[in-house]
């Protein structure tokens, strides 16, 4: 028994020794959940006042927002007031202009249909005229088909391009020469001597030329053609060129602008044949160019015989111009007269001002002389006019 007490005071030692250092774990381990506890709710308070903080910036960002969307709304309201007022005016705007626009649209359409009933008539009225003018074509052909008819045709036209452009009796149709002759036109030159004008072109040879199909047909009407313009130059110049009454050039009238081109162009023989004959031929275009040429003639051979007159009104002219230059310069004389006069009156002039300002600078009795007291100036003595004229 006194052999076991060692031991069990060991074992006691042992277990206060183990009883301590459960205690001191127990303590430590008491102080570590303490601290942890600690920590924890120091982590929970942060995380709560994270949280409130975040709570509350929450709020203000909801209030912020709350008060952006109301002036959001406020402004879209007032936007969606001032779209529909835009709209409503561009739909006003937008009718009214479709009103003025159809309205417009319609008077143009009533206008255009108008004008276009009125051209309608004109058409009508036109295709009247084409359809009368196609007779008269018709009618000419006619003419032109039958030789004495063409004939008449021509002698009028050449009628006409005289008579429009020559005074009366510078000209004559049908006159009798000394041969017995009466050529279709004679106009008269200063010389005396008329100019021969025959209108009787043959123009059956132009017209099978034309209608010629073939080259035999257009070889024949072609021979054809240079014999009768060459058989009738001959017979103007036998007939018509009778020296010492007439000139010595006649001119063959052809009617038609499109036959005197196609002469000159295809027939270039006959007409230098013609030009040699002293026959000239002219259409009616040259016809009036030698009639304007043969008026300017006759108006310088006026000139020429009232040259002497002239010469005289120009003597008597140059008389009365020589008396106008005398008579101006008297009327200088006399107005250098009148300048010297006018200047002589201003240099007395001149003189009595002084006269009078020295008159009213003299004192009397110490006094000077009132401006209103009476200046007695002595009269100027008359000027010497110069001897008139």
């Amino acid at each position: 028994m006194n052999d076991n007490v060692p031991l069990l005071v060991g074992a006691a030692t042992v277990v206060l020794v183990a009883l301590a250092a459960v205690t001191a774990l127990v303590v430590v381990a008491v102080q570590a959940g303490r601290r942890r506890a600690q920590e924890a709710a120091d982590e929970q308070r942060r995380e709560r006042e994270a949280a409130e903080q975040q709570i509350a910036e929450l709020t203000r960002l909801q209030a912020e927002t709350a008060v952006r969307i109301e002036a959001m709304r406020d402004m879209l309201a007032g936007r969606q007031a001032e779209l529909h007022r835009a709209v409503n005016e561009r739909l006003d705007s937008v009718t009214h202009h479709l009103s003025q626009s159809m309205t417009s649209t319609r008077q143009h359409t009533v206008e255009s249909l108008q004008k276009l009933n009125e051209r309608l008539a004109v058409i009508d009225h036109a295709q009247k005229n084409i359809t009368d003018l196609s007779s008269q074509v018709t009618s000419l052909r006619e003419v032109l088909s039958n030789k004495q008819a063409r004939g008449a045709f021509g002698q009028g036209r050449m009628e006409a391009i005289v008579q429009d452009a020559l005074p009366k009796g510078t000209f004559a149709f049908q006159p009798t020469l000394k041969n017995g002759k009466r050529p279709d036109c004679a106009v008269y030159l200063p010389d005396g001597r008329p100019l021969i004008i025959d209108a009787k072109f043959p123009l059956e040879a132009v017209t099978a030329l034309r209608n010629a199909r073939t080259d035999e047909e257009r070889k024949h009407a072609a021979q054809r053609l240079r014999q009768d313009v060459a058989r009738h130059v001959a017979d103007i110049a036998d007939r018509y060129l009778v020296p010492g009454e007439t000139q010595d050039t006649a001119l063959m009238f052809v009617p038609s602008e499109s036959v005197y081109a196609e002469l000159h162009d295809g027939f270039d023989d006959v007409v230098q044949k013609a030009y040699r004959a002293r026959v000239v031929l002219v259409s009616p275009a040259l016809l009036m160019l030698a009639i304007q040429v043969i008026q300017q003639i006759q108006k310088d051979a006026r000139m020429r015989e009232a040259a002497d007159q002239i010469h005289a009104e120009v003597g008597r002219l140059m008389d009365d111009l020589k008396r106008l230059h005398e008579r101006v310069l008297k009327l200088q004389q006399h107005f250098g007269q009148a300048n010297e006069d006018v200047r002589q009156i201003l240099i007395s002039s001149e003189k009595v001002e002084k006269r009078a300002t020295r008159i009213q600078e003299v004192e009397f009795d110490g006094e000077e002389m009132s401006a209103s007291d009476p200046v007695v100036i002595p009269a100027a003595l008359p000027l010497r006019r110069a001897n008139s004229e």
